[in-house]
């Protein structure tokens, strides 16, 4: 069963050799998400699973020792999904950031592996996909990646959409709480066109958390560059 999940942003932007000289913008950001995965450790968990957006051919489940990188970003820095022996395929962003989160983290030596889940991926099919996780292990730990809306400024990768504050101020509420029927109530479609790929994600936690009895706290809300950035944790 689920017993401790840590919601974080994926942004590659998070790691400090992406950022550069824009590294600390988001020291706050960073800060937040080791509070959250120290949550994590605390739980003792027997097996840990981290939940990130993905592309086509990104989705599915990475095992344990899988690698990744950001050399797309100009970086020459690796990163591995916990130990083990990996597979074929490499990281995605997301999942590759939360593998560098991992790194930095204390306490969080369990068996550790990745599920990229699409943008697209539908309410039903993400709740279904939390369930069976939850259901892996007696004790299962959640490293939930996605961010909110990507439209919050005029700058901002989707231009300024007045529907992105209000999507981002619910999903907050609904994160923060830990309410596993307003998680599941976000709106799929108007995540897409917002470009909330933290949507799916979310809603893979929901459902693994379902029954579970878990409360909830929101750690952080913010939205640099025009794009939402939520770290809440339930236990």
């Amino acid at each position: 069963m689920l017993v401790a999940a840590a919601v974080c942003p994926c942004p590659p932007l998070l790691v400090p050799e992406v950022a550069s000289g824009a590294a600390p913008e988001l020291d706050a950001v960073r800060t937040h998400c080791a509070d959250a995965l120290g949550v994590l450790a605390a739980a003792r968990p027997d097996r840990l699973v981290v939940v990130a957006p993905a592309p086509e051919g990104g989705r599915g489940v990475f095992p344990a020792g899988s690698s990744g990188g950001f050399a797309g970003f100009g970086v020459d820095l690796s990163v591995r999904l916990g130990e083990g022996e990996g597979g074929g395929r490499p990281l995605p962003a997301a999942l590759a950031v939360g593998a560098w989160l991992l790194s930095r983290a204390a306490g969080t030596g369990v068996p550790v592996e990745g599920f990229g889940v699409g943008e697209r991926t539908g309410t039903e099919e993400c709740a279904e996909t939390g369930r069976s996780l939850a259901g892996s292990a007696d004790r299962v730990a959640l490293l939930v990646l996605g961010d909110g809306s990507a439209c919050r400024t005029v700058k901002a990768p989707g231009y300024l959409d007045e529907r992105a504050e209000p999507f981002d101020a619910e999903a907050a509420r609904v994160l923060g709480a830990a309410d596993v029927p307003g998680v599941l109530a976000l709106d799929a479609e108007l995540a897409y066109e917002l470009k909330a790929a933290g949507r799916a994600p979310w809603q893979v936690l929901a459902g693994a958390a379902d029954g579970a009895g878990l409360s909830g706290r929101l750690l952080h809300e913010s939205a640099p560059y025009g794009v939402g950035y939520l770290v809440a944790v339930w236990s």
